[in-house]
């Protein structure tokens, strides 16, 4: 989650304040998520932020979302691309292969995979990419907008008119994603870009967060 806020000085300062947590819940006996901040240049990157959710049996989605961060990390460490976004989505699929290699080598490891949302921050744009439902948000005083769109089956349903988004909230297939990281050879990332203004809140989020409180409460908390 980031937040940019301003010094009071003549000549005004961006400054980007970072605050991360992860927690396993009362349902499960391991934690299958994995957060990764970093508010210093790594690569060609000035910052970096990820959050993965896994998925898969045997503690297999817990290694999905820490084999798809720490590859993600290792490719933008060496990276020399000049585009954020580009290096995004070279990460995320650098990360897709990663997982979709671990994934053949145990039997017990088939489907494993997980859901990626990343964001790097470039003066006042924040540049987006995410894979599943896990979703990134920008919060103002004023509204909550969700700025990436999830890969999932109740939001193939919402687009084409046969279900509402209120209803979707409790539809028994809510939790079915139509794209994650690790389970094809190859996948695709969508890119988002969004302008900010002082004291937007950006929040990276999975579906732990947002199945179970909605988007104006979060905008409250």
């Amino acid at each position: 989650m980031g937040k940019f806020t301003h010094k009071p000085y003549k000549e005004e300062k961006k400054v980007l304040k970072v605050f991360s947590k992860t927690d396993m819940g009362l349902m499960r006996k391991s934690n299958q998520d994995c957060v990764y901040t970093s508010d210093t240049p790594m690569g060609d990157l000035l910052n970096i932020f990820i959050v993965a959710d896994g998925m898969g049996g045997h503690a297999a989605g817990e290694l999905a979302s820490h084999v798809a961060v720490n590859s993600m990390i290792d490719c933008i460490r060496t990276s020399s691309e000049k585009n954020p976004a580009v290096s995004l989505k070279k990460a995320v699929r650098a990360a897709n292969s990663a997982v979709f290699a671990r994934s053949l080598e145990d039997v017990s490891r088939e489907g494993m995979g997980t859901t990626i949302v990343s964001c790097t921050f470039i003066d006042n744009v924040v540049q987006a990419v995410n894979v599943g439902d896990s979703r990134m948000y920008v919060i103002s005083p004023r509204s909550i907008k969700q700025i990436t769109v999830d890969h999932s089956l109740v939001e193939e349903m919402i687009r084409r008119g046969g279900l509402t988004r209120e209803k979707a909230r409790s539809h028994p297939d809510k939790n079915v994603i139509t794209r994650a990281v690790g389970i094809k050879p190859d996948v695709e990332a969508d890119v988002f870009s969004c302008i900010l203004e002082s004291g937007d809140t950006v929040l990276l989020c999975t579906d732990g967060l947002t199945n179970m409180v909605t988007d104006e409460r979060i905008k409250q908390i």
